[in-house]
């Protein structure tokens, strides 16, 4: 493991039967909360991706978090992927399936100018629905995903298969 993995790793809890029985639910807030591992998480992606994207996407609730340090680092702006009906004005709308249900996310028809290179943050991949509709929805607002980054990766959920030709990367699979 890499030094960012390691770090990664000890700053993650498990929260067993949430948000449902018989789910391990990984907790990222450990890591958000420590200043420095924060601060070291976000200039490992930040550097990864200098002048390779135009605009980070954060995925809610907690790919904002990250998503908006990252472009901050890199100063760039940010655009939020929300859960349906969060969002003013019109927006396009994907639904998808988690590993414990189904949701819908939403993002808005204007938000990013045709041909943008866009980095899609969030903090893990699990079966991959929510990346895939978070990349469906960049695709069909007229901007490309430059990339897919996450902060952990389950891989035996399989989710990247979902997520086809692009491009992603974990800082840790578990």
């Amino acid at each position: 493991m890499s030094q960012i993995s390691d770090r990664v790793a000890s700053k993650l809890r498990d929260i067993p039967d949430f948000p449902k029985p018989g789910v391990l639910f990984k907790d990222f807030t450990p890591l958000i909360a420590d200043g420095a591992a924060l601060g070291e998480l976000v200039r490992d992606i930040a550097q990864r991706y200098a002048g390779q994207v135009d605009v980070v996407v954060g995925i809610e609730a907690r790919g904002f978090i990250l998503g908006a340090a990252v472009a901050y680092e890199l100063g760039l702006g940010m655009v939020p992927v929300r859960k349906a009906g969060k969002l003013p004005g019109e927006t396009l709308k994907e639904s998808y399936a988690l590993e414990y249900g189904t949701a819908e996310i939403e993002v808005h028809t204007d938000a990013f100018e045709p041909g943008q290179r866009v980095l899609v943050l969030d903090d893990v991949l699990a079966t991959g629905g929510t990346a895939e509709a978070c990349a469906l929805l960049v695709e069909r607002a007229g901007a490309t995903v430059t990339a897919i980054e996450v902060v952990l990766e389950l891989a035996f959920l399989e989710g990247r298969k979902r997520l086809a030709d692009r491009p992603v990367n974990a800082i840790l699979t578990v």
